[in-house]
């Protein structure tokens, strides 16, 4: 049989080790469709000039282009479906995409069909003098804003009173045009709902405040189906913001996790979403028994490669090849090496210099001391934290540790020994 030629976008070593040990990978041959560099970590996104680096590659290709994959955010999450719509190949519509990937559309959808998983909303234009007043009319505080395209929390700020809102108003309008013009070229490929109409890039969301044991649901669309194969419960630092461990698999009630995937399907179904893997943030509010949906990422998160692999016996990247291919995923379930498995953040909460980073010889050491365990240095000596692209509003992260163990309990335990043997140095900057 002939070997199926898949394009992935920013293929690198990490995702592609994963993919190279998926079930039936003999079968397959992955190939890098632009480098990450050309897709993220960018002061702007050029959309028709990524187009056409793409066009040129597969054009190019000297042999048959069977599949494309991607597992990161815009823009490559939004330009999928219209490169899948041009060659043939499955995805799921733009339509279907961009309603998700707009934080206002999605909510307006998601109040047409399960509003009782929704807040109360409103968009709004950061140049808008009067825009404070009318969000303390319709929403009032405490609230969340943050840009209608966005990601990882960038930008995202909460809003106890004026002040909040004015400081959080000023770095929106100094930052928020690195998304508004290409989230806005992609927007005028399809006919927008009246509700939506004159939302655009340039314009934020503002939210009331939801909050409870957060997780993420993994799932996909397939014929008109909608499928969870996975829960993964999101750990808070102290300050409620940033994430300590994503860990799999949830911790949640049986009965909490089907209500989630219940809605999930119930809302993705409303919009069409087929033939492509999906991840959706909830949160449980456990005094009130309570379900929230936070939002859709239109792509499986590859933050969860790892923690499939140690628990099931192969990352969900098997579940992409499969959809990319046009095929019905049979996704393994517990077969892996660990019970359960974490992805951990080393964090810092104020800015500083950062004067000394582990050595490879003692990050590997430390690998060795808890086998299985993969760390990933991020900050860089002699670097400014507050320089790291795309990080939360509220902390750095210094570096990552991925980890498997018994019960939730070991995963701390050893996460803990991990990140105080892990020597990071930050100067903080003088006070005026």
């Amino acid at each position: 049989m002939a070997q199926k030629n898949i394009f992935v976008f920013g293929l690198n070593e990490e995702n592609h080790a994963f993919l190279k040990r998926v079930r039936h990978a003999e079968d397959y041959t992955f190939h890098r469709l632009l480098d990450q560099s050309e897709l993220v970590e960018r002061d702007d996104y050029d959309i028709p000039h990524l187009m056409e680096k793409v066009h040129a590659r597969l054009k190019g290709f000297q042999g048959s282009v069977d599949g494309l994959i991607h597992y990161i955010d815009f823009p490559v999450s939004t330009t999928v479906p219209l490169l899948a719509r041009e060659y043939g190949l499955p995805s799921a519509s733009l339509e279907a995409v961009l309603c998700c990937e707009h934080k206002y559309w999605a909510r307006v959808e998601q109040a047409r069909v399960i509003p009782e998983a929704c807040p109360p909303f409103a968009a709004f234009d950061p140049f808008d003098e009067g825009a404070r007043e009318r969000l303390e009319a319709e929403i009032g505080y405490p609230f969340w804003v943050k840009p209608i395209k966005s990601f990882s929390s960038y930008l995202g700020f909460r809003i106890d009173g004026p002040e909040d809102f004015e400081r959080a108003r000023r770095r929106l309008r100094e930052e928020i045009g690195r998304f508004a013009e290409p989230f806005d070229y992609l927007l005028d490929h399809v006919d927008l709902p009246e509700a939506v109409r004159g939302v655009g890039g340039g314009h934020c969301l503002a939210e009331g405040i939801i909050g409870g044991e957060q997780c993420t649901l993994e799932g996909y669309g397939y014929q008109g189906e909608i499928h969870v194969y996975g829960v993964i419960d999101s750990v808070p630092e102290a300050n409620g913001i940033s994430f300590r461990r994503y860990q799999y698999p949830s911790a949640l009630p049986a009965s909490v996790q089907q209500r989630m995937i219940d809605q999930s399907r119930r809302f993705m179904q409303h919009i069409g979403y087929d033939n492509a893997p999906f991840n959706i943030e909830f949160y449980w509010d456990r005094a009130r028994d309570h379900v929230w949906l936070l939002e859709v990422n239109t792509r499986l998160s590859q933050s969860h490669c790892y923690l499939f692999e140690q628990v099931d016996g192969v990352s969900h990247q098997e579940v992409a090849v499969d959809l990319a291919l046009g095929r019905a995923p049979e996704f393994p379930q517990r077969q892996g090496a660990s019970p359960m498995a974490a992805k951990c953040f080393v964090r810092a909460f104020e800015d500083g210099k950062v004067t000394r980073v582990p050595t490879e010889a003692e990050v590997r050491a430390l690998e060795r001391r808890y086998p299985g365990t993969r760390i990933e240095v991020h900050a860089r000596e002699g670097a400014w934290l507050s320089r790291l692209w795309d990080q939360d509003s509220y902390s750095y992260c210094l570096a990552l540790v991925f980890l498997g163990g018994e019960n939730e309990e070991d995963i701390e335990a050893r996460f803990e020994a991990i990140r105080d043997g892990l020597d990071f140095r930050i100067e903080k900057p003088e006070v005026a």
